[in-house]
């Protein structure tokens, strides 16, 4: 990667866990080196989950990469969407933190040379301090957006498995929070979980 003047880099958004009764949602911010191999990426959701979390752990050895949750509580408070947004803005945030150290081991010592661009999966993007556009199904279209989906994806996917443990009662092993006819009947029959979203219908 060359340190020429206005050099651009893309930062690819995503969000997993919007249509779930419960739980956080999670989005990821990703920024790939040119060297990386796009081949294992995907939209997580065709991806297999041990495809998923093999490309996770290269996405994370060599991208720059933000992640951020939004809970349960926050998402009743200010809906779903914004609550996606929130989410994007937080993962935006932590990887800015991380993008001297990244730039500088990709040899870019200049970081006033660099104009970041994001791309973001839906029709709305975040309130982030650099041009953003949006479009819907952008994480089956460009590489850095599928790294975003899958980051965002195996997180969200390994703390519900840390709820199921948590609240075996629920099932959230299997399902994830999302809501599968199993998770409304139990949800009627034992009452809301401790993380259900309260201002969603089950």
């Amino acid at each position: 990667m060359s340190s020429a003047n206005s050099l651009i880099l893309d930062i690819g958004f995503d969000e997993a866990g919007r249509g779930p009764l419960a739980g956080p949602v999670c989005a990821a911010a990703v920024i790939l080196p040119p060297d990386f191999p796009v081949e294992i990426l995907n939209d997580s959701k065709k991806l297999s989950e041990k495809k998923r979390l093999a490309a996770e752990i290269i996405i994370k050895e060599k991208a720059c990469w933000g992640i951020a949750l939004v809970d349960h509580k926050t998402i009743d408070k200010i809906n779903i969407l914004e609550a996606s947004m929130l989410a994007m803005k937080n993962a935006f945030e932590e990887l800015q933190k991380k993008m001297p150290e990244w730039c500088r081991g990709m040899g870019l010592d200049d970081l006033s040379q660099i104009t970041l661009k994001g791309i973001t999966d839906g029709t709305r993007c975040p309130e982030v301090p650099i041009k953003c556009r949006c479009e819907p199904k952008a994480d089956g279209k460009y590489p850095c957006v599928m790294a975003a989906s899958i980051l965002a994806k195996t997180c969200r996917d390994r703390l519900m498995l840390e709820m199921d443990k948590k609240y075996p009662e629920y099932g959230y092993a299997k399902h994830k929070g999302y809501p599968t006819k199993a998770h409304r009947e139990v949800c009627r029959r034992l009452g809301p979980s401790p993380i259900q979203r309260l201002s969603f219908k089950y």
